[in-house]
């Protein structure tokens, strides 16, 4: 990823904790769009999320087979990346926290390795060393409770993703401080669409759309030619997600969309009885759940990886911030709602957006 002002003469659901599960639901469809192309869906419960692919079958047998493989995949990278598997790259490098440097899988480098960068394009807003945080919330958790001030502030100066020293040559990961932990559950899954979308491909497949909970990742347009229209989920609608329907739709031929919101996980009593809603996005100069406005944020990129990293950091940041950063970050548009229920656009979304709720408007 590079700014735009560095490229002048060329060009200008739920984020969630890697989880394992015990078993794999895996449900296949088969059927045919109406210009008779066949069309192929797999659904499963992996990521601790409901993941649909979604594809149009370009060489018979070939996309069958890249569905098996990106299923496979999946599994992989979960099994890899899980803070809560206890033999995982994530458990065995907090596990050795202060002690020593682990070893890990390219992949898992690789990703910690982006998440380091998009430490340092966001300012530190993006921070996979946040877990101590997130662990003494427990906002997922059977208790969450607001934790006192004290605990807060102990554990603040375990946050800082520059302790996290990485060798390229040797591929090790070392935490430089005991009690420091990581977590990638706010940038795997963009991993993990950006292979399913690399497999498919690979096996012959011309159109798709991969829904991994809320990060969308779609492979051209329709088979008709037509975008993909993705519905971006309205975050104050109504409580029951099922039933929050959309608040605008993105066209898109070839993009990731992912989308954070303080809607996705929250202490609900705790909301009902103060009317603050604690979530799990988290402020690292605070330790608190960011409050700044923001409800919701969307960024549409080539890259998924780089879209979940920055979904989360653009929603710490606030608007001003968060707006700037998109435009000045080459192939990244954002949508960033308020509470006030204004919609801010980043520059080359501004004539993208469609079928607006008529309880939002667009800032100009």
């Amino acid at each position: 990823m590079m700014f735009r002002k560095e490229r002048q003469q060329v060009r200008k659901i739920r984020k969630i904790p890697l989880l394992l599960l015990g078993a794999l639901l895996l449900i296949t469809l088969v059927s045919c769009d109406s210009g008779g192309n066949k069309r192929i869906e797999e659904s499963l419960f992996a990521l601790d999320t409901y993941i649909t692919l979604t594809v149009s079958s370009g060489r018979g047998q070939d996309s069958k087979t890249g569905l098996d493989l990106a299923i496979q995949r999946i599994q992989e990278i979960e099994q890899r990346m899980s803070v809560s598997i206890a033999d995982s790259d994530i458990s065995k490098i907090n596990n050795a926290a202060g002690k020593e440097a682990v070893k890990v899988n390219s992949d898992t480098f690789y990703v910690i390795q982006k998440a380091s960068e998009h430490g340092n394009i966001t300012q530190g807003n993006f921070d996979i060393s946040i877990l101590p945080i997130v662990k003494l919330w427990d906002i997922s958790g059977d208790k969450p409770s607001v934790p006192d001030e004290k605990e807060i502030q102990e554990l603040l100066p375990l946050v800082n993703y520059k302790n996290i020293i990485l060798d390229e040559q040797e591929q090790t990961v070392f935490l430089e401080q005991e009690g420091m932990s990581i977590d990638l559950g706010g940038i795997a899954k963009g991993y993990v669409g950006d292979e399913v979308v690399r497999i498919l491909k690979e096996h012959g497949v011309s159109n798709g759309l991969i829904n991994l909970g809320g990060n969308i990742a779609v492979i051209n347009g329709k088979e008709d030619g037509t975008p993909w229209r993705i519905g971006i989920q309205n975050p104050r609608l109504d409580d029951d997600s099922e039933k929050r329907g959309h608040v605008a739709a993105v066209p898109t031929t070839g993009n990731s969309i992912v989308t954070s919101g303080d809607y996705e996980r929250y202490m609900v009593e705790v909301f009902q009885q103060t009317g603050i809603r604690y979530h799990h996005i988290f402020d690292i100069a605070t330790g608190y759940p960011a409050r700044n406005g923001v409800i919701s944020v969307t960024i549409v990129t080539e890259s998924g990886i780089d879209a979940d990293a920055l979904s989360t950091a653009l929603f710490v940041m606030g608007v001003e911030k968060g707006l700037k950063l998109a435009n000045d970050l080459d192939g990244i548009e954002a949508m960033i709602i308020t509470e006030d229920k204004a919609i801010y656009l980043s520059e080359g979304l501004k004539d993208q957006i469609s079928s607006v709720h008529s309880d939002y408007h667009i800032v100009e």
